[in-house]
C-alpha cells in the first residue's frame, strides 16, 4: 500500500477514534451530571425528616399543653363549687388561694398553647411546601434520568457505528501504528495526526531540522515529531513553502539531539502518560 493511502487512512481514522474517545468519555461523565441534584434531593429529603421530627414533638407538646389547662380549668371550677359550702374563714381563704393559683396556671398554659400553635402551625406549612417540592425534584430527576439513559442508548449506537467504521478502515495499518495513534489521540486532545508547513510541526509549532522536515516530504514511510509525538504529513503551504521553511534555522537531524538535549525547559509532552512509550517513536514504522 501507497505511503500516501497509509496517511489517507490514519487522517480517516483518526476523526473516528476521537468521536469515538468523545463518546466514550461522555458515556462515563453521564452518572455524574445528575449527582449535584440527587445530592440536593438527599439533602431535602434530612431536612424534611428532621422538620417533621420537631413537628412530631411540638404536635406532643401541644397535647400536653392541653391536658394541663384541661387540669387547671377542672380544678378552678372544682374550687369555685367548693365555695358555695364552705363555713369557716380559713376554708374560704384556702379555696381563694387554690382558685387563684388554678387561674394563674390556667392563663399561663394558654398562652404557652398559643406560642406552640403559632410553632406547630409553621412548622404544619414549611412541612407541606417542602413535601411539594420535593416531590416536584423527585419527578424533574426521575424525568432527566430517562432522557439521560436515551440519550445514552443513543450514544451507544452511535459508538457501535464509529467500532464498525474503524473496523473497516482498519486494514493496511500496522497494529503498532494504530496503537501508537490511539495513544497520541488520547494525550493531544484527538489530534494525533499533523501536517508540517515548511519545517514548521503545525501540532505543536517547533521548528524542525532540515532533513527531518524533508523525509517528512518524500514521505515514505511514518514520521512522528520529535518534540509532540505526533504522526507528521507534509502539506505545502499556500504562501509558498518558503515562507515557512527555513535552513538556516533548521539545522539538521544531527542537530537535533543536541537540541533536545540542550533544551531543560522543553517539558516533553508524553511524559505525563505512564502508557507512552517514547522508545518506539523513531520516526519509523
Amino acid at each position: 500500500m501507497m505511503m500516501t493511502d497509509v496517511l489517507d487512512k490514519l487522517k480517516a481514522l483518526q476523526d473516528i477514534l476521537a468521536e469515538k474517545n468523545g463518546i466514550e468519555a461522555a458515556i462515563a461523565d453521564a452518572p455524574t451530571l445528575l449527582s449535584t441534584q440527587e445530592e440536593l434531593l438527599s439533602r431535602m429529603k434530612k431536612g424534611y425528616i428532621e422538620k417533621n421530627e420537631l413537628y412530631e414533638k411540638a404536635r406532643l407538646r401541644l397535647s400536653e399543653l392541653k391536658t394541663q389547662l384541661f387540669e387547671a380549668e377542672s380544678a378552678r371550677e372544682k374550687s369555685e363549687k367548693a365555695m358555695d359550702s364552705i363555713t369557716t374563714q380559713r376554708e374560704y381563704e384556702a379555696l381563694d388561694k387554690e382558685i387563684r393559683e388554678a387561674s394563674d396556671k390556667e392563663q399561663f398554659v394558654r398562652k404557652e398553647i398559643q406560642k406552640e400553635e403559632r410553632i406547630f402551625s409553621d412548622l404544619d406549612n414549611e412541612l407541606k411546601s417542602e413535601e411539594a417540592l420535593i416531590k416536584q425534584q423527585e419527578e424533574e430527576l426521575n424525568e432527566r434520568k430517562q432522557k439521560q439513559a436515551e440519550e445514552i442508548n443513543a450514544m451507544k449506537a452511535s459508538l457501535n457505528k464509529l467500532v464498525k467504521a474503524e473496523q473497516d478502515v482498519s486494514p493496511g495499518i500496522e497494529a503498532e501504528t494504530k496503537f501508537k495513534l490511539e495513544r497520541i489521540i488520547k494525550s493531544k486532545q484527538g489530534v494525533g495526526i499533523v501536517a508540517i508547513h515548511g519545517n514548521v510541526c503545525t501540532g505543536c509549532h517547533m521548528i524542525l531540522p532540515a532533513q527531518f522536515a524533508n523525509e517528512v516530504r518524500i514521505g515514505d514511510k511514518i514520521v512522528y515529531c520529535p518534540y509532540c509525538s505526533r504522526i507528521l504529513y507534509y502539506l505545502e503551504s499556500d504562501e509558498g513553502e518558503h515562507s515557512y521553511y527555513n535552513d538556516d534555522e533548521a539545522g539538521s537531524l544531527a542537530d537535533l539531539e543536541d537540541i533536545l538535549d540542550d533544551d531543560d525547559d522543553t517539558e516533553d509532552p508524553d511524559d505525563s502518560d505512564p502508557d507512552f512509550d517514547d522508545s518506539k517513536m523513531d520516526y519509523e514504522d
